[in-house]
């Protein structure tokens, strides 16, 4: 029911109550004028019925009245009690609604009842729900990233980047990769790969060597004998190498594990490389370079996540209806799961109901604190009028036949 037939409702019940009023009023002066020329005993009953039932007619329109106006606009104390106390009704009311609706043993039985698992992955199931809940979060997302200040995002990467890189030391960096390389083993295929380049690289140069050795022969020895022994040095290399490349535990392969190794305590240890590092650091990560990596860095990782975010068919858009799928499977099929998230959700709602149920009374009593105090009348008066002009109806009717009780036993004694 709208506001406008609440309004007819009311005028209605208020004409009938007054109406009555007026009936008894018209009674009285008319029983009253009859009983000068009239002394029939039924005529006093009526005017003591009559009498009575105005004011008890007046008394009762007097106390609902009071409730929302000035009676006949006299301001008479304790009268228009709505306007005049609304701070107070809503403070009361907010209590109200707490004590007794907000308290733990109220809101427990329908905490209990929640099962958020069932609705939304019945809600989740649908495609189109889907549809709808990835493009809603997609439209944050770009709405997110197109709002946010470049230029504010860049430099917030650019100081990050030099609070890393000043605290950086590059030196152990490098120390430490070359031991997690040596920890892995993975040194053992760059050994393998340079025994087997070193030994080509002899056999592809047999005729330097040749050369090489008869320069650095006595002119008393035969070319033929330095050939000979520069195919034996030619031989004897490319034979050590091919060992080194094919036997994994080969002494040289330890060898240069240790080096490798010593190499990468120096680098970590000794003052000489943390030097050399940061002058190294120094040169290529300066401030205004940071600045342009982290400009670019921000620029591509933006376009791409617009790019994604638009794009009806892409990657990212896939791969989160992909895990929508299997948590809904899992909502619809794992009971503990269900319970999990339910319990969750129950705890959650429990826990913020009761911290901030003071936050809900405050609510309540400062919007109706809040409301004019002549709309407040108006509410109230349009939701519970009707049933008050019932008040004036029956102390009409109860304030004759108390009238008329009172006359009778009078009339016997």
């Amino acid at each position: 029911m709208n506001d406008e037939l609440k309004k007819q409702q009311l005028k209605r019940y208020k004409n009938l109550a007054t109406g009555l009023f007026i009936l008894m009023a018209v009674t009285f002066i008319t029983m009253t004028i009859l009983q000068k020329e009239n002394h029939s005993h039924w005529i006093g009953y009526i005017r003591a019925f009559s009498e009575a039932a105005m004011v008890g007619a007046l008394a009762d329109w007097f106390a609902v009245t009071a409730l929302f106006n000035y009676p006949l606009g006299l301001k008479i104390p304790h009268t228009n009690l709505i306007e005049n106390s609304k701070e107070k009704i809503g403070d009361n009311l907010g209590n109200f609604v707490v004590d007794n609706f907000l308290s733990p043993q109220n809101i427990r039985p329908y905490i209990q009842k929640l099962k958020v698992s069932v609705y939304v992955g019945d809600w989740l199931s649908k495609d189109n729900n889907q549809n709808v809940l990835i493009n809603e979060l997609s439209s944050i997302l770009k709405d997110i990233l197109n709002k946010l200040d470049d230029e504010s995002v860049v430099k917030f990467i650019s100081n990050k980047a030099e609070e890393m890189t000043d605290s950086l030391k590059l030196n152990s960096v490098v120390g430490n990769g070359i031991e997690y390389l040596l920890n892995k083993n993975d040194h053992q295929k760059i050994i393998t790969n340079l025994s087997s380049q070193i030994k080509n690289y002899i056999l592809d140069n047999q005729q330097m060597v040749s050369e090489r050795v008869g320069k650095e022969s006595f002119f008393l020895i035969p070319k033929s004998v330095d050939n000979k022994i520069a195919e034996k040095i030619t031989k004897g290399l490319s034979d050590y190498f091919l060992e080194v490349e094919e036997n994994l535990n080969h002494p040289l392969r330890a060898e240069i594990t240790n080096k490798i190794l010593d190499f990468s305590q120096e680098l970590k240890e000794e003052p000489k490389w943390e030097t050399e590092f940061d002058s190294i650091k120094s040169d290529f990560l300066q401030s205004n370079k940071i600045k342009q990596y982290s400009s670019d860095i921000w620029q591509s990782l933006k376009s791409s996540l617009i790019k994604e975010l638009s794009d009806e068919d892409s990657k990212l858009k896939s791969y989160v209806k992909k895990n929508i799928d299997e948590f809904v499977s899992n909502l619809q099929n794992d009971e503990q799961f269900q319970s999990r998230i339910d319990n969750w959700v129950r705890l959650t709602a429990y826990k913020y109901i009761l911290k901030n149920t003071q936050n809900f009374g405050e609510l309540i009593s400062t919007t109706v604190g809040n409301w004019e105090g002549k709309e407040l009348s108006r509410k109230l008066e349009l939701e519970v009028g009707k049933d008050l002009q019932f008040i004036r109806i029956n102390g009409t009717i109860v304030g004759g036949l108390v009238g008329l009780l009172i006359y009778t036993i009078a009339n016997f004694i």
